[in-house]
């Protein structure tokens, strides 16, 4: 296109819209507009003013047709009856303009599937960021002072809390999505949160499930803040991973849970509860002195390398009776308490040892979110936890994936940057399923 042919262009636009607006909006009516609005004292622009109003109604409309488009049927047209979709009321989004923050609602279809051309995700850019922010650990009104003083954007608590709760549907969604029938292993660990009860802030544990399906690939399940002490919780957790379609497991591997264990024999009654190995040394060691912890980690070392069971409880005896066992009882109480649990570990080889060794696979994802909510102090509920829980996943992954997208192409100079999680593959995985397939053939060979 040569200069001349796009300055024609340019003029052509403007012209074509400015005999657009005489034809629908002529000279008198909007010497009426500017004479009511100064009567009404309403500004033009800015919050609250009449461009920004119209400009959401245009726009809001122009959604609606869009969905309507999209769905194939008008709202309330019966041949939308089993369609299979059907509209979901709306989300609210703050889109910047050159005349004010405006704030629409956006219609939604039951799938999930209609995007509008008109206002694009992303338009604005200001309901992102708001998430974003909010998913890195930043309190509202962190947000809303980092808004109005990079931005110059005054939004209320209110507006920013109802696009962070935006996404609670979403979450619902997740926690209640089907599952596979069937995880060889499933990991379980707990962050420590402070949630507000009544006039009374309390520490309550938000645990975090990760499942390793057949392939080896890990999936996060789902995320439970533990409201009840012991059986009943767990009891609930376990039905609803039931009901969600898990319908066997062979190993979950755990830190020691008042009532995990007789909720799982109710949910799967041949899965077998594994305690996290490095979750036992912990709590062994946190008896010892710094001066001592070296030399007892090595004496203890024997123990969960040992070949059997047998030779395991010797190996325990011999530190009980040593200088240091003698020192700290309460250190050898601790595997002597969780001996029960502790011990199916020894019946495995290599391989499921070191798969089911720890809970290293939350761990990691665990330290990532306790930086993000280190600072916020606590919680205004359980479901606060949960949101803000899963939308910080939801953005490390995405961090994760744009920085793996950036190596493409790169040779040898590539970097290699990991999943968090969610569709990482457990290391050594094909070796410890060959010895599942060999321990427990009938439950794992029709998945195979």
């Amino acid at each position: 296109m040569t200069d001349e042919q796009e300055k024609a262009s340019q003029e052509s636009g403007p012209s074509e819209a400015r005999r657009l607006r005489q034809e629908m909006f002529g000279d008198d009516m909007l010497d009426r507009l500017m004479a009511a609005t100064d009567e009404r004292g309403v500004a033009l622009t800015g919050e609250g003013g009449f461009l920004p109003e119209m400009i959401r109604a245009v726009l809001e409309r122009g959604m609606s047709t869009e969905l309507t488009d999209h769905l194939g049927y008008e709202r309330g047209d019966p041949a939308g009856r089993g369609s299979g979709n059907s509209r979901n009321g709306s989300t609210p989004k703050t889109v910047g303009t050159e005349v004010g923050d405006i704030r629409l609602d956006s219609p939604r279809d039951r799938q999930g599937t209609f995007a509008s051309a008109l206002v694009p995700k992303g338009v604005g850019g200001l309901e992102d960021m708001i998430i974003s922010l909010y998913a890195g650990g930043m309190t509202i009104r962190d947000i809303q002072h980092h808004l109005a003083t990079t931005l110059g954007t005054e939004l209320s608590h209110e507006t920013i809390s109802n696009v962070t709760d935006a996404v609670l549907e979403e979450v619902t969604a997740w926690q209640s999505r089907p599952l596979e029938a069937f995880y060889p292993v499933i990991y379980l660990d707990a962050l420590v949160v402070k949630v507000r009860d009544g006039a009374h802030v309390t520490n309550r544990s938000a645990h975090i499930a990760v499942g390793v399906d057949m392939d080896g690939v890990k999936h996060v399940l789902g995320i439970w803040v533990q409201a009840s002490e012991g059986a009943k919780f767990w009891a609930g957790v376990c039905a609803q991973l039931a009901n969600r379609g898990v319908k066997d497991v062979l190993i979950v591997c755990c830190d020691g849970l008042t009532g995990f264990p007789e909720a799982i024999e109710q949910a799967w009654p041949q899965a077998m509860v594994q305690t996290c190995v490095v979750h036992l040394i912990r709590a062994s060691m946190r008896f010892v002195s710094y001066s001592d912890r070296k030399p007892v980690a090595a004496l203890l070392r024997p123990i969960y390398t040992a070949a059997d069971e047998d030779a395991a409880m010797t190996v325990l005896s011999v530190f009980a009776s040593s200088t240091l066992g003698t020192k700290y009882p309460a250190a050898v109480a601790a595997w002597r308490n969780a001996w029960d649990r502790f011990v199916p570990f020894l019946a495995f080889g290599p391989a499921l040892r070191k798969v089911i060794y720890t809970t290293n696979s939350i761990e990691s994802l665990n330290y990532q979110l306790r930086k993000i909510i280190k600072n916020r102090g606590h919680f205004p509920s359980d479901d606060a936890v949960v949101k803000l829980l899963w939308l910080a996943i939801r953005n490390i992954e995405d961090k994760r994936a744009r920085e793996r997208a950036k190596q493409t192409g790169k040779g040898k100079d590539r970097q290699s940057i990991p999943r968090l999680v969610e569709g990482g593959v457990v290391n050594g995985w094909k070796a410890a399923l060959g010895e599942l397939a060999l321990i427990y053939p009938d439950r794992i060979n029709p998945y195979l």
